[in-house]
C-alpha cells in the first residue's frame, strides 16, 4: 500500500505575515489615536486585533507548526503520572526536613569558623 500523506500547502505566508504586522501596527496606533474613548472598549479593541492576527497566524507554516507542538505538548501532559496529595505531603515535609537540618549544619560551622577566626585574630 502507498498511502503519502499529503503536507498542507502554506501560500501567501509572507503576505499573510505582512498583515498580521499591520493588524497589530493598527492596534497599537488605535490605541494611542484614539485616547478619548474609554479604557475598557481599547482593550477589548485590541483584544479583538491580536485575536484576528493570531487566527491569520495559525492559517501559515510556522503557526501550524506552533498550534502541533502544542497539541503534542497537552498529548504528553495527558500521559504524565501526577503524585497523590499523600505523596506530594510526605516529598514537602523530607525537603523541609532536609533545609532544616541543613540549617543548623551551617549555622553551627558558621559558628565554629567565627570562634576559631576570633581566636586567631584575637
Amino acid at each position: 500500500m502507498n498511502s503519502k500523506v499529503q503536507e498542507p500547502v502554506f501560500r501567501f505566508d509572507a503576505l499573510k505575515w505582512l498583515l498580521v504586522l499591520v493588524i497589530v501596527a493598527a492596534c497599537v496606533v488605535g490605541y494611542q489615536y484614539f485616547s478619548d474613548i474609554p479604557f475598557l472598549y481599547r482593550v477589548l479593541a485590541l483584544l479583538v486585533g491580536a485575536a484576528l492576527a493570531l487566527v491569520i497566524v495559525a492559517f501559515t507554516k510556522k503557526g501550524n507548526a506552533v498550534w502541533s507542538l502544542l497539541r503534542e505538548a497537552q498529548n504528553e501532559v495527558k500521559k504524565v503520572v501526577w503524585p497523590s496529595r499523600q505523596e506530594t505531603n510526605q516529598t514537602t515535609l523530607i525537603v523541609v526536613a532536609v533545609v532544616f537540618v541543613m540549617a543548623l549544619i551551617l549555622w553551627g560551622l558558621d559558628s565554629l569558623l567565627g570562634w576559631i577566626a576570633s581566636l586567631i585574630l584575637g
